[in-house]
């Protein structure tokens, strides 16, 4: 008799293994196992997988979980969201686990909480405040990704990974001016070799964002050799994904093909044939490429960076402040900036507004706030941004492409899952509520964009490979038991751009290093999420 301290019966197991490669007879298309979903137990002890396969009626289990006509699958992994502030809060982490997200990597779009001293945590803080939010008190006097990795070690239910943001460590050495790192650069170099030593999992850029776009290239590439020389990716927000053609993409492409550093592509999205032609022109060049797509048209960022030129916003929030209340800066970006813009703005829909006056226009869009406040947009703008010291966040139509577009992004070999989630504001982009449901419910069972291997791999074992996330991603023997129990009949998104902050249906049960977090759709409020370090195995 085989005792065990979960088991879960009658389910069938989806392990999230590559759908593509070779199982044992050479085919392909099998998960990699040459068997494809099938009826299969799982028996878990010390927070690890140790059984799976058909187990008989003689086990014996402290908690028996019977899955009868229910997918079981390994926890999901979302590669991009922007939870640094905010994991501790159960709202956040019922969102993900109602989604089957058991880990996340965060520091993304070169900003976040460290490396930095108070002052740049603070920088970081105010400038990202529609972003990122509020830092804990433990992180918000400065701190090592060491430190900040140590403060979500078990203290949520959701696993942590983290990516050293450029921006945050060109802001720590040169502040958020417009200037070239020069002889600094070798600062930069030794905050970037800390972080991946203190357990990162890879370096991120904001390249549209405060200090990020002040980054040349020779910059760049001098930081993407630090990460290749560990083997882990450089994930970036490009320069630019203008027209959803991505140009910013020939500046990945070439940090890649100079650094041999992996990159990753952030929320790639917009026309699906000239983004598919960039990747393959990695391809050609020997440059080992992957993106990130979360399954929505409408992305969602700080308004200042769609609605400001990068001048404008140079040396932070102060200094643009005074520039906006400067009749001269005002008349000129009406005349020369702002008829470059309002036509993508004019639909945005405001998610996040910080400051009093126009706190009224959340879930407004940027043409129905004119109307109602009967200011132009190019007024309304700047005493909106005044008003809220530049903290509003704004939902916004992608640059180019439909849902065909995003549906053929999805379908390409080198996509992993992100929700890209922000979950500040009071009328927040519904992804971070949805995006893994919509994933499983709507582009799985209803549109058949991927089998349920393939979304398996896609959402858990191709995120996990990518970002070294040791012994997760699978449902294997020896892997950790992060574990999601998906009703395939069911599970779906409800959160819409109305109503953003409903909960997914169809995952009720979840389990994060063999322990129950999420039963019966309730969190049970075990902490057993852990820092994945860069190396470690995983615990």
């Amino acid at each position: 008799m085989s005792g065990y301290d979960i088991l879960l019966t009658g389910g069938t197991v989806v392990d999230g293994t590559d759908p593509g490669s070779p199982g044992p007879n050479g085919s392909a298309g099998d998960g990699g196992t040459g068997v494809g979903p099938r009826r299969a137990d799982v028996g878990i002890r010390d927070g690890r997988i140790v059984a799976v396969g058909d187990l008989g009626a003689d086990v014996s289990a402290r908690t028996v979980l019977d899955v009868t006509g229910r997918y079981v699958l390994p926890g999901f992994v979302d590669s991009h969201v922007h939870a640094d502030a905010v994991l501790t809060r159960p709202d956040v982490q019922e969102a993900m686990l109602r989604q089957g997200v058991t880990s996340v990597v965060l520091g993304q779009d070169g900003l976040s909480f460290a490396p930095g001293s108070a002052e740049t945590v603070a920088y970081v803080a105010r400038y990202f405040a529609a972003v990122d939010g509020t830092p804990p008190p433990e992180l918000a006097a400065g701190c090592t990704v060491a430190q900040l990795l140590d403060f979500y070690d078990r203290r949520t239910p959701v696993n942590v990974s983290y990516l050293v943001p450029l921006g945050t460590v060109r802001h720590e050495v040169l502040g958020p001016d417009d200037h070239p790192a020069g002889d600094r650069l070798p600062e930069l170099v030794r905050l970037v070799e800390q972080g991946l030593d203190e357990g990162a999992v890879g370096v991120s850029t904001g390249l549209e964002y405060v200090p990020g776009v002040f980054a040349d290239f020779d910059e760049l590439a001098t930081l993407c050799r630090v990460a290749a020389a560990v083997g882990v990716p450089y994930v970036s927000h490009l320069r630019s994904y203008d027209g959803g053609h991505a140009p910013g993409m020939v500046e990945a492409r070439d940090l890649g093909r100079t650094t041999g550093v992996p990159i990753h592509v952030s929320h790639l999205r917009g026309r699906a044939e000239p983004l598919l032609a960039h990747l393959a022109d990695c391809a050609a060049d020997g440059v080992d490429a992957t993106f990130d797509v979360y399954p929505h048209i409408y992305g969602n960022t700080i308004l200042a960076m769609k609605a400001l030129p990068p001048q404008v916003q140079a040396g932070g929030v102060e200094a643009t402040l005074r520039r906006l209340a400067d009749p001269a800066v005002r008349a000129e970006l009406r005349a020369n900036w702002f008829p470059r813009v309002s036509t993508d703005l004019a639909p945005a829909i405001l998610g996040y507004v910080a400051g009093r006056t126009f706190r009224w226009a959340e879930g407004r869009t940027l043409a129905q706030a004119c109307a109602e406040s009967g200011l132009d947009l190019p007024d309304l703008l700047c005493d909106l941004l005044l008003d809220s010291d530049l903290a509003v966040g704004a939902i916004i139509p992608a640059p180019g492409g439909d849902e065909s577009d995003l549906r053929a992004m999805l379908r390409d070999d080198r996509h992993v899952g992100c929700s890209d989630a922000i979950y500040l504001g009071g009328h927040p982009h519904p992804r971070g509520w949805g995006a893994f449901a919509r994933f499983l419910g709507h582009h799985t069972r209803e549109l058949g964009d991927w089998t349920w291997p393939q979304a398996a791999w896609h959402l858990a074992g191709h995120p996990a490979r990518r970002f070294q996330l040791t012994d997760r991603g699978r449902l294997a023997e020896g892997a950790v038991a992060d574990v999601v129990v998906v009703d395939p009949e069911r599970v779906g998104d409800r959160a819409t751009y109305d109503h953003p902050r409903q909960l997914a249906d169809g995952v009720d049960d979840v389990l994060v290093a063999g322990e129950l977090v999420l039963t019966g759709g309730e969190l049970t409020g075990a902490t057993p999420g852990r820092a994945l370090r860069r190396g470690e195995a995983g615990r």
